[in-house]
């Protein structure tokens, strides 16, 4: 489904195929408002306690003492001084979050945040392991490192989740270790026996048809193959919030771990809540953190005793409620594109007209950066207020109005008018 606002509304701002890809990376700083911003890519969205007190650190010690997730599941750290290249790079070996100096921007994996925690998806424990060997195969491959630091795999256990974001390359776990290997958003997918090299196989193709014209597959979607295998709707479903039941395994490796998935508001949270975060999942916790690409940390094996003295600190612990499906992208005062701080704008609107329903994106340009895909409620800073979309209806608002619309509008109480 594309996304909500109509094209009319919501004008091309492609990147610029003239110049080289300027993605950010852990070695490649972008120099943003509030100083330099570094993307950490986190394969998996799998972090251990050690590289969680890591990222926190370095946080407190050379950024504005938060991390944030990224839509991709990935970490960014922002206010970064110029100089603190070198000294980032070291925490970032020393922790092993950076396996590879020429690849470590195309390292984009993201995989079903619960695969092998709850009983459900067909692949399990497998995904972890695909996750395991395709970062592996993508570091090991000079051609790789051509790729755009915006290309996209997704790893996806049978449940349809992570299928939803339209990668650029999806595995889909099928019974017999088998995958359904998807490019874009190809509405037919092709069975293979080895999903791994599957995968690497097909970026590899979309490298020598792309020529240096096109960063995503959707937009040569024309000249890729597609398969033979009809794809259904993917649900789209993002872990609950709160406490992930255990249970048995169904097989010889013991029962399933369970634990928690919590969420941080806009993605971010502050170095001192990243170490609970930590402390939660314990010193030798036999499974990683997973951080999801709906910008949440699921901790594998985490006792649901914790789950006050994490809302205490401020995270989110509880489905549903106003906040669920709020995202913004920077704004003020950190990015000199935008219109205003969206962020702060969004808080206020929640808690001036709560309203639960669609997914709500607050954007302080036209360029939207974040926001989710399906169906959603776009909401755009203008110059005299926003202007909100849903389903092809469009109202222009000034700022104090904003808020009921938004209210409205994920509610569906919209109807679109001819």
């Amino acid at each position: 489904m594309p996304p909500t606002p109509d094209a009319a509304q919501a004008p091309s701002v492609g990147p610029d195929r003239g110049r080289a890809d300027a993605c950010p990376g852990a070695l490649r700083l972008h120099p943003a408002e509030d100083g330099h911003l570094a993307r950490l890519r986190i394969p998996g969205g799998q972090l251990t306690h050690r590289q969680l007190l890591a990222v926190a650190d370095a946080a407190d010690a050379l950024g504005d003492g938060e991390a944030e997730i990224t839509s991709r599941g990935n970490l960014q750290l922002r206010g970064l001084a110029g100089h603190c290249a070198a000294d980032l790079a070291e925490r970032l070996r020393t922790a092993g979050l950076l396996p590879s100096d020429t690849h470590e921007r195309v390292r984009n994996i993201v995989a079903s945040p619960l695969a092998g925690l709850d009983g459900r998806g067909t692949g399990g424990s497998r995904i972890l392991q695909w996750v395991r060997e395709l970062d592996e195969a993508l570091c090991a491959a000079p051609w790789a490192a051509a790729l755009s630091g915006k290309f996209l795999f997704a790893l996806d256990d049978g449940r349809g989740d992570v299928a939803a974001l339209d990668a650029d390359v999806t595995l889909i776990a099928v019974d017999g270790g088998r995958a359904l290997l998807r490019t874009g958003r190809a509405r037919r997918a092709t069975a293979v026996d080895a999903p791994v090299p599957a995968a690497l196989d097909a970026a590899r193709r979309f490298l020598a048809l792309a020529g240096g014209r096109a960063w995503h597959p959707r937009e040569i979607q024309h000249e890729l193959p597609e398969g033979d295998v009809p794809l259904p709707p993917f649900a789209g479903e993002r872990p609950a919030l709160g406490v992930l039941p255990g249970g048995p395994s169904g097989g010889s490796s013991g029962g399933l771990p369970g634990g928690l998935s919590v969420g941080l508001r806009f993605g971010r949270a502050t170095g001192d809540q990243w170490r609970l975060l930590a402390d939660a999942l314990g010193a030798h916790a036999p499974h990683p953190a997973r951080l999801t690409p709906w910008r949440g940390v699921v901790l594998p094996g985490a006792d649901p005793a914790l789950l006050p003295r994490l809302a205490d600190a401020g995270l989110r612990t509880a489905p549903g409620g106003p906040w669920e499906g709020v995202t913004a992208c920077t704004g003020l005062p950190g990015c000199g594109k935008s219109l205003a701080d969206v962020r702060a704008q969004a808080a206020r609107a929640v808690a001036d007209a709560p309203a639960e329903g669609l997914p709500v994106h607050w954007s302080g340009c036209a360029r939207r950066c974040g926001h989710p895909v399906g169906r959603w409620v776009d909401v755009l800073a203008t110059a005299a207020g926003h202007r909100v979309t849903v389903d092809g209806t469009v109202r222009d608002t000034e700022e104090n109005d904003t808020a009921e619309a938004v209210a409205e509008a994920r509610n569906a109480q919209w109807r679109r008018t001819e």
